[in-house]
């Protein structure tokens, strides 16, 4: 993907996969999916539970993975990774009620944020700066086959 294509996607609407280094027991990395945002050119930006393991091992590593995909044919990717330039304690309510608007409609997004208002008091927001990026896109594969 172009720098331009890259960005675009990742600014769209996906379930990101965080990926961090977790070193207890020989382990591989912790992955889970979860709500981001980013626009091109700027920070991925996260939110967690300031005492959630996801919280502690990215303050323990100083950086995160995040992949977004695209789950039907032809088949996408952007995976970036780089290191935590910010860490906002508390998360501040705008930028809660941004993420919650992005991922659900906005009826289900004030229904969100007023039944889980006490846990997301406890959330920080994590800002990462892409440094490295590994992208796919299999729409030119796709057209040979169709052909």
């Amino acid at each position: 993907m172009s720098v331009e294509d890259r960005e675009k996607f990742l600014a769209g609407l996906h379930v990101g996969i965080l990926g961090v280094d977790d070193p207890r027991n020989g382990g591989g990395p912790l992955l889970v999916p979860l709500w981001y945002s980013y626009r091109p050119g700027g920070l991925v930006t996260i939110q967690t539970g300031r005492e959630t393991q996801k919280a502690r091992l990215i303050r323990g590593a100083g950086r995160f993975s995040l992949c977004a995909q695209d789950e039907t044919a032809p088949y996408r990717y952007v995976s970036v990774e780089g290191p935590v330039v910010a860490v906002e304690d508390p998360l501040p309510p705008a930028e809660r009620e941004e993420l919650a608007r992005r991922y659900l409609d906005p009826d289900t997004a004030e229904a969100y944020l007023a039944a889980n208002q006490g846990q997301l008091a406890d959330d920080v927001l994590i800002r990462m700066r892409p440094r490295r990026w590994r992208t796919a896109d299999f729409a030119a594969f796709a057209e040979e086959f169709e052909q």
